[in-house]
């Protein structure tokens, strides 16, 4: 590709391109690493000659549509490699990473097909002991079938589909159809999107609604639970329908909805086609329609190809904590920032605690004296218990997380930051689904 991120699926050694036009060398890049196209290591900070290596898998997707948001996200498991290894967390071992890219030009963003290349790239890598990422639903589905007849595991910061945890997908999703090989550090839809409806039937008066998604398994998957939890409300859903985000043209289904005239238009999917659906809905829809998204819109790339004031009004959720007005995550985000030359985002943090979460189950291990192989880092991934900055970290019998947060959003221009910025991004608050 021509933007330096490598080609589909890959991302070239040593370079790393950056939104604000910087190139960074990464330095201590391990000649194991290297081997493979388009990866390359953490830095090997304060390591002991003849240490062990344990690599770490990240994929995420890189280039396209969700660009930012996934570097943001990718930078936040890679502080918590790097910290690991300044603090010595795994005595007698170095953590190495290998990125992948599993966007492609022809998807214009994730592509399932580019994103289980690279989970059999990773689950054939006898060194790989867990996965960090993806940051989309349906390239996780993709991956999970392979990793999971490796025994390799999976932590995800913010693929919130249903699906990934849903004991029906069991097949699919867990070794031999039992064993759990995904766990996820964000909140699982089931639970984000009642807590939307429950937000805007309580604070906003809303009885009716119009559901979008973009046809991915993610969007798809929000759709549905947001249908569900609406029926289960009182809220009367008019209708709903998949946007295709190859497509340029939504002024046929807005046009119906305008006539429609729901209190809400709500939309499951990402920036791709919801960027586009921002800027006609802008110029089809009464203003005074509340339009919201779960959490695929809640980054900068959104931002940055809406618009404004096209984006002005959009309601977005993270299925994490806002914390970065509170002084310990203050100082999280100053450390972030001085690494990154950047803003993390809400999913930057949850994605830095599932780095978190796979040293800390490594650590146990090493500490354990049992081998260091997948199998006994599963097993301390899925007994994880542990305090971290989003709070408490702890999985259920599903690989969910015990204790999930819900925060809304909206976006209210503010001229003291780059359009671009997430701070557009107001915190209103949070909600629950109970």
């Amino acid at each position: 590709m021509s933007d330096g991120m490598g080609s589909p699926g890959q991302r070239q050694s040593g370079h790393v391109t950056r939104r604000l036009g910087r190139r960074k060398f990464v330095r201590g890049t391990a000649a194991a690493a290297l081997s493979l196209p388009g990866a390359f290591g953490g830095p090997a900070t304060g390591r002991a000659a003849g240490a062990k290596t344990i690599t770490i898998g990240m994929d995420f997707a890189l280039t396209g549509a969700e660009a930012e948001e996934a570097t943001v996200e990718l930078d936040g498991a890679r502080l918590a490699v790097e910290e690991a290894n300044q603090k010595d967390a795994v005595p007698g071992f170095e953590l190495r990473t290998i990125v992948l890219n599993d966007a492609t030009a022809t998807a214009g963003g994730y592509d399932p097909a580019q994103a289980a290349t690279n989970a059999r790239t990773l689950a054939e890598n006898p060194s790989v002991v867990a996965v960090v990422g993806p940051i989309d639903s349906g390239s996780a589905m993709a991956m999970l079938p392979i990793l999971s007849s490796a025994g390799l595991p999976m932590v995800a910061g913010s693929t919130t589909s249903p699906d990934l945890t849903n004991p029906k997908f069991a097949a699919q999703t867990r070794q031999n159809g039992v064993t759990l090989v995904f766990f996820r550090t964000c909140g699982n839809e089931a639970f984000v999107e009642p807590g939307m409806v429950n937000f805007f039937y309580g604070k906003h008066g809303v009885r009716s609604a119009y559901i979008l998604d973009d046809g991915s398994a993610g969007g798809i998957g929000i759709a549905a639970a947001f249908q569900a939890a609406a029926g289960k409300k009182g809220v009367k859903v008019l209708g709903r329908d998949s946007l295709n985000p190859r497509e340029a043209d939504y002024t046929t289904i807005l046009t119906k909805i305008k006539f429609l005239r729901p209190d809400l238009l709500e939309y499951g999917g990402t920036s791709q086609a919801g960027a586009k659906l921002a800027k006609q809905a802008y110029d089809v829809l009464p203003h005074t329609m509340l339009r919201a998204d779960a959490s695929g819109i809640y980054e900068g790339d959104f931002l940055k190809a809406a618009g404004f004031p096209a984006a002005e009004g959009w309601y977005a959720t993270s299925a994490a904590p806002h914390i970065f007005d509170t002084p310990a995550g203050q100082a999280w985000q100053r450390r972030y920032v001085e690494r990154w030359q950047k803003q993390p985002s809400d999913y930057g943090l949850t994605t830095y605690n599932a780095g978190v979460v796979v040293v800390d189950a490594i650590a146990r291990v090493a500490k354990s004296g049992q081998p260091m192989n997948r199998a006994n880092v599963r097993a301390a991934i899925q007994a994880t218990a542990i305090q971290t900055l989003q709070g408490p970290i702890s999985f259920d019998k599903n690989g969910d997380l015990e204790h999930p947060v819900i925060s809304v959003f909206r976006v209210t221009h503010n001229s003291t930051y780059p359009e671009i910025d997430l701070r557009q991004f107001k915190y209103v608050g949070t909600t629950s689904p109970s």
